[in-house]
């Protein structure tokens, strides 16, 4: 068989096993959920094998998804992180069996203290789910592995349950995008929803001349510089004018050019400025593009330069529209 069929097979497989859990879903997944929603500290959660590693990725979706939570090994459970629960905690055990020995002698100390226990398992007869407060079936009819042996179909479906309850989660909690960016704020939503131009904008050493100043210094200040552009101030250090590398070649076709003459006499004397420093920069980089500008000047109410925010440092810092 090709390995393209192979595959074709290994996902059909896997998706028939998603159908089924999905029909099988019920009132033990709402009570699960509400077990989740009123923990008032940490839904922990704990497996062991492959479960353990499917639990660990369940445990990082919730937390960063608005409930509390982190994963915790059974077998350093026993030698001392069973501290780590606390009596106002909830547990979701995974283990398909529902008999896996290390998660298993940690059942009764979790109980001892009345903790809410939540068992993923695939035998609703198993030691974990006569445990469990609630149980959800990770159950599938065939794993997708040739021999029925390696988990596959079950670990698919398990992560996929985990998903489902960290989504109802979210939707339980009115967890907003606002809420996702200030858990990432590295990410690239939370640069878009905090990363202000004054956070990004250049402030010193900025390219600036007078409108007297002949075209062949202004070329000087613009290479030493490095922006492609030169501010054009006035006397009161009030901007009236930006002069960009293309409007010097721009300039070059004209008959009566000269590069004697004034600056000014080529440059932009309408640019677009932003006086907002507090704009988010994902807004500023719209501006930028929708007015086909390399550098975004930030003045104040009178007019004065503040700093510049160029298309460079929001392409350096990971801004995207």
């Amino acid at each position: 068989m090709k390995p393209q069929n192979i595959a074709k097979e290994v996902l059909e497989t896997e998706a028939q096993a998603l159908l089924s859990a999905m029909r099988r879903i019920d009132e033990a997944f709402d009570k699960a959920v509400g077990i989740m929603h009123s923990t008032e500290g940490k839904c922990i959660i704990t497996g062991i094998g492959k479960s353990g590693l499917i639990g660990a990725k369940i445990a990082a979706t919730l937390a960063s998804t608005g409930t509390p939570s982190f994963f915790i090994h059974p077998t350093e459970a026993l030698h001392g992180d069973l501290g780590m629960i606390g009596s106002n905690d909830s547990v979701l055990a995974i283990s398909y069996s529902g008999e896996s020995e290390e998660l298993i002698r940690i059942l009764p100390h979790i109980k001892r203290f009345d903790i809410p226990l939540i068992a993923m398992a695939g035998n609703p007869d198993s030691t974990l789910a006569r445990y469990g407060d609630v149980f959800l079936s990770i159950h599938v009819e065939k794993e997708a592995c040739p021999l029925n042996a390696a988990p596959t179909s079950s670990t698919t479906l398990t992560l996929a349950l985990g998903d489902a309850l960290a989504v109802a989660l979210m939707k339980k909690r009115n967890f907003k995008a606002e809420d996702f960016a200030s858990f990432h704020p590295g990410g690239s939503l939370g640069k878009r929803l905090f990363v202000k131009i004054e956070d990004l904008m250049r402030r010193k050493n900025l390219p600036k001349i007078a409108p007297s100043t002949p075209l062949k210094e202004a070329v000087v200040v613009m290479s030493e510089g490095r922006l492609g552009n030169v501010l054009i101030l006035d006397e009161h250090e009030k901007l009236i004018g930006v002069l960009s590398d293309g409007d010097v070649r721009r300039a070059l076709m004209n008959e009566d050019f000269s590069i004697e003459s004034e600056a000014v006499k080529y440059a932009n004397l309408s640019p677009k400025t932003c006086r907002n420093p507090r704009m988010l920069a994902a807004e500023a980089l719209e501006l930028i593009e929708n007015h086909k500008i390399q550098m975004l000047p930030i003045v104040d109410d009178e007019g004065h330069v503040k700093g510049v925010l160029h298309l460079h440092d929001l392409v350096e810092a990971g801004i995207k529209r």
